[in-house]
Protein backbone atom coordinates (compact mmCIF):
# COMPACT_ATOMS: atom_id res chain seq x y z
CA UNK A 1 0.00 0.00 0.00
CA UNK A 2 1.45 3.69 -1.01
CA UNK A 3 1.90 5.85 2.16
CA UNK A 4 -1.30 7.61 3.05
CA UNK A 5 -1.02 11.71 2.09
CA UNK A 6 -2.75 13.25 5.40
CA UNK A 7 -4.91 16.48 4.59
CA UNK A 8 -6.70 18.60 7.47
CA UNK A 9 -8.88 15.81 8.82
CA UNK A 10 -8.13 13.61 11.60
CA UNK A 11 -8.48 10.53 8.93
CA UNK A 12 -6.04 7.81 9.09
CA UNK A 13 -5.64 4.43 7.33
CA UNK A 14 -6.14 1.12 8.66
CA UNK A 15 -2.75 0.38 10.57
CA UNK A 16 -3.02 -3.04 9.18
CA UNK A 17 -1.94 -1.86 5.92
CA UNK A 18 1.32 0.23 6.66
CA UNK A 19 4.59 -0.43 5.14
CA UNK A 20 7.58 -1.13 7.37
CA UNK A 21 5.66 0.64 10.07
CA UNK A 22 5.28 3.68 8.19
CA UNK A 23 1.28 4.42 7.64
CA UNK A 24 1.21 8.07 6.98
CA UNK A 25 2.62 11.43 6.32
CA UNK A 26 2.00 14.71 6.99
CA UNK A 27 -0.73 16.59 8.38
CA UNK A 28 0.43 18.34 11.62
CA UNK A 29 0.54 18.11 15.47
CA UNK A 30 -3.21 19.07 16.21
CA UNK A 31 -3.57 17.55 19.71
CA UNK A 32 -6.91 15.69 18.42
CA UNK A 33 -5.38 14.38 15.88
CA UNK A 34 -2.88 12.30 17.96
CA UNK A 35 -5.31 11.01 19.87
CA UNK A 36 -7.09 10.03 16.84
CA UNK A 37 -3.34 8.23 16.01
CA UNK A 38 -3.02 6.60 19.57
CA UNK A 39 -6.88 5.32 19.20
CA UNK A 40 -6.04 3.77 16.08
CA UNK A 41 -2.33 2.34 17.13
CA UNK A 42 -0.61 4.86 15.59
CA UNK A 43 2.19 7.58 16.53
CA UNK A 44 3.94 10.34 15.33
CA UNK A 45 7.98 9.37 14.95
CA UNK A 46 10.47 12.14 13.13
CA UNK A 47 13.32 14.25 13.23
CA UNK A 48 13.77 17.62 12.47
CA UNK A 49 14.74 16.77 8.74
CA UNK A 50 12.09 15.03 7.72
CA UNK A 51 8.11 15.89 7.19
CA UNK A 52 5.94 14.47 9.99
CA UNK A 53 5.84 10.36 9.76
CA UNK A 54 2.93 8.77 11.36
CA UNK A 55 4.13 5.08 12.64
CA UNK A 56 2.49 1.59 13.55
CA UNK A 57 5.15 -1.24 13.70
CA UNK A 58 4.75 -4.65 13.73
CA UNK A 59 5.77 -6.05 15.51
CA UNK A 60 5.11 -3.99 18.61
CA UNK A 61 6.75 -3.82 22.28
CA UNK A 62 4.28 -3.64 25.29
CA UNK A 63 4.28 -4.23 28.63
CA UNK A 64 1.27 -6.24 30.99
CA UNK A 65 1.51 -4.24 34.20
CA UNK A 66 1.27 -7.64 35.92
CA UNK A 67 4.45 -9.29 34.06
CA UNK A 68 6.71 -6.57 35.14
CA UNK A 69 10.30 -7.65 36.15
CA UNK A 70 11.84 -6.04 39.26
CA UNK A 71 15.67 -7.18 39.50
CA UNK A 72 17.12 -7.72 43.30
CA UNK A 73 19.09 -4.47 42.59
CA UNK A 74 16.08 -2.15 41.97
CA UNK A 75 14.42 -4.06 44.40
CA UNK A 76 17.25 -2.92 46.96
CA UNK A 77 17.04 0.80 45.69
CA UNK A 78 13.07 0.67 46.54
CA UNK A 79 13.45 -0.65 49.68
CA UNK A 80 16.05 2.48 50.82
CA UNK A 81 13.60 4.96 49.16
CA UNK A 82 16.25 6.02 47.13
CA UNK A 83 14.10 8.58 44.60
CA UNK A 84 11.17 10.07 45.33
CA UNK A 85 8.70 10.16 42.85
CA UNK A 86 5.78 12.59 41.82
CA UNK A 87 3.21 12.47 38.71
CA UNK A 88 2.86 15.49 36.77
CA UNK A 89 3.91 18.06 38.75
CA UNK A 90 6.81 19.20 36.01
CA UNK A 91 5.62 18.18 32.46
CA UNK A 92 7.26 20.98 30.67
CA UNK A 93 10.68 20.06 32.11
CA UNK A 94 10.33 16.09 31.82
CA UNK A 95 9.88 16.50 27.76
CA UNK A 96 12.39 19.42 27.89
CA UNK A 97 15.15 17.03 29.37
CA UNK A 98 14.12 13.91 27.48
CA UNK A 99 14.56 15.67 24.42
CA UNK A 100 17.77 17.79 26.01
CA UNK A 101 19.45 14.70 26.85
CA UNK A 102 18.97 12.55 23.27
CA UNK A 103 20.77 15.73 21.99
CA UNK A 104 23.75 15.39 24.09
CA UNK A 105 24.14 11.79 23.67
CA UNK A 106 24.12 12.22 19.73
CA UNK A 107 20.60 10.06 19.20
CA UNK A 108 18.29 11.24 16.91
CA UNK A 109 15.71 13.03 18.50
CA UNK A 110 12.08 13.02 17.37
CA UNK A 111 11.14 15.56 20.33
CA UNK A 112 10.98 18.52 17.97
CA UNK A 113 10.18 22.07 19.38
CA UNK A 114 6.70 21.38 17.93
CA UNK A 115 6.24 17.68 19.45
CA UNK A 116 7.20 19.78 22.53
CA UNK A 117 4.15 22.34 21.91
CA UNK A 118 2.09 19.57 21.11
CA UNK A 119 2.35 17.07 23.97
CA UNK A 120 2.25 20.11 26.59
CA UNK A 121 -1.03 20.93 25.02
CA UNK A 122 -2.25 17.47 26.27
CA UNK A 123 -1.29 17.69 28.72
CA UNK A 124 -2.88 20.32 29.74
CA UNK A 125 -6.13 18.87 28.57
CA UNK A 126 -5.32 15.73 30.59
CA UNK A 127 -4.14 13.43 28.30
CA UNK A 128 -0.61 13.51 28.68
CA UNK A 129 0.93 12.67 31.92
CA UNK A 130 4.93 12.74 33.26
CA UNK A 131 6.25 10.80 35.94
CA UNK A 132 9.15 12.82 37.77
CA UNK A 133 11.90 11.04 39.62
CA UNK A 134 14.06 13.66 42.76
CA UNK A 135 17.38 12.72 44.30
CA UNK A 136 17.14 13.45 48.28
CA UNK A 137 18.31 17.22 47.57
CA UNK A 138 14.65 17.59 45.29
CA UNK A 139 17.02 17.65 41.94
CA UNK A 140 14.97 16.64 39.04
CA UNK A 141 17.46 13.28 38.04
CA UNK A 142 14.95 11.10 36.10
CA UNK A 143 11.63 10.62 34.55
CA UNK A 144 9.17 9.86 31.38
CA UNK A 145 6.08 10.69 30.08
CA UNK A 146 3.40 9.51 27.44
CA UNK A 147 -0.41 9.40 26.79
CA UNK A 148 -3.58 8.09 28.87
CA UNK A 149 -6.47 6.56 27.05
CA UNK A 150 -8.55 4.11 28.69
CA UNK A 151 -6.67 1.28 30.40
CA UNK A 152 -3.84 2.05 28.08
CA UNK A 153 -0.23 4.12 28.65
CA UNK A 154 1.38 4.70 25.58
CA UNK A 155 4.93 5.71 26.22
CA UNK A 156 6.94 8.51 24.64
CA UNK A 157 10.22 9.17 26.22
CA UNK A 158 12.30 9.12 29.15
CA UNK A 159 15.51 10.38 30.93
CA UNK A 160 18.11 9.82 33.29
CA UNK A 161 20.74 11.97 34.67
CA UNK A 162 21.78 9.52 37.93
CA UNK A 163 22.03 5.73 37.55
CA UNK A 164 18.94 3.95 37.80
CA UNK A 165 16.74 6.73 38.10
CA UNK A 166 14.66 6.56 35.08
CA UNK A 167 14.09 2.71 35.58
CA UNK A 168 13.02 3.69 39.11
CA UNK A 169 10.53 5.97 37.79
CA UNK A 170 9.14 3.24 35.58
CA UNK A 171 8.83 0.40 37.70
CA UNK A 172 7.30 3.32 40.05
CA UNK A 173 4.82 3.94 37.05
CA UNK A 174 3.78 0.34 36.25
CA UNK A 175 3.05 -0.65 39.57
CA UNK A 176 0.85 2.35 39.71
CA UNK A 177 -0.78 1.88 36.98
CA UNK A 178 -1.24 -2.12 38.00
CA UNK A 179 -2.69 -0.75 41.57
CA UNK A 180 -5.42 1.12 39.09
CA UNK A 181 -6.57 -1.72 36.68
CA UNK A 182 -4.35 -0.66 33.65
CA UNK A 183 -3.86 -3.10 31.41
CA UNK A 184 -1.60 -2.21 29.20
CA UNK A 185 2.01 -0.19 28.21
CA UNK A 186 2.59 0.60 24.82
CA UNK A 187 6.47 0.55 24.79
CA UNK A 188 6.15 0.97 20.62
CA UNK A 189 9.68 -0.64 19.27
CA UNK A 190 12.12 -2.78 21.13
CA UNK A 191 14.85 -2.20 23.72
CA UNK A 192 17.17 -4.29 25.68
CA UNK A 193 16.61 -2.43 28.42
CA UNK A 194 12.51 -2.30 28.61
CA UNK A 195 12.77 -6.15 27.78
CA UNK A 196 14.88 -6.31 31.02
CA UNK A 197 11.72 -4.63 32.51
CA UNK A 198 9.58 -7.82 31.44
CA UNK A 199 7.76 -6.01 27.92
CA UNK A 200 7.63 -8.70 25.23
CA UNK A 201 6.62 -8.52 21.22
CA UNK A 202 3.82 -8.76 20.20
CA UNK A 203 2.28 -8.85 16.65
CA UNK A 204 0.33 -5.31 15.45
CA UNK A 205 -2.54 -7.39 14.83
CA UNK A 206 -2.62 -8.49 18.38
CA UNK A 207 -2.09 -5.20 19.72
CA UNK A 208 -4.87 -3.70 17.98
CA UNK A 209 -6.88 -6.15 19.77
CA UNK A 210 -5.93 -5.32 22.92
CA UNK A 211 -6.53 -1.76 21.94
CA UNK A 212 -10.07 -2.22 20.88
CA UNK A 213 -10.75 -4.11 24.00
CA UNK A 214 -8.78 -1.27 26.42
CA UNK A 215 -9.76 1.92 24.76
CA UNK A 216 -13.31 2.06 26.62
CA UNK A 217 -15.35 3.83 24.11
CA UNK A 218 -16.55 7.43 26.88
CA UNK A 219 -12.76 8.28 26.94
CA UNK A 220 -12.13 10.90 29.67
CA UNK A 221 -8.90 12.73 30.13
CA UNK A 222 -7.88 11.85 33.80
CA UNK A 223 -6.23 13.93 36.89
CA UNK A 224 -2.77 12.64 38.01
CA UNK A 225 -1.78 15.23 40.04
CA UNK A 226 -3.22 13.99 43.09
CA UNK A 227 -1.57 10.85 42.65
CA UNK A 228 0.67 9.58 45.32
CA UNK A 229 4.26 8.01 45.21
CA UNK A 230 2.81 3.90 46.31
CA UNK A 231 5.75 2.14 46.74
CA UNK A 232 4.95 -1.56 46.73
CA UNK A 233 7.59 -2.99 47.50
CA UNK A 234 7.66 -2.01 51.14
CA UNK A 235 4.10 -3.34 51.17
Amino acid sequence: MPIFILNEEFVFPNPKEAEEGIIAIGGDLNPYRILEAYRRGIFPWYDENSPILWHSPDPRMVLFPSRLKISKSMKSLFRKNRFNVTFDRDFSQVIAKCADVRYKNRKDTWITKEMEEAYKQLSQFGWAHSVEVWNKNGQLVGGLYGIVMGKCFFGESMFSLEDNASKFGFIALVQNLNLRGFEMIDCQVYTSHLASLGAEMISRNDFLLYLEKYLERNIEPQNWKDWKFENLILQ
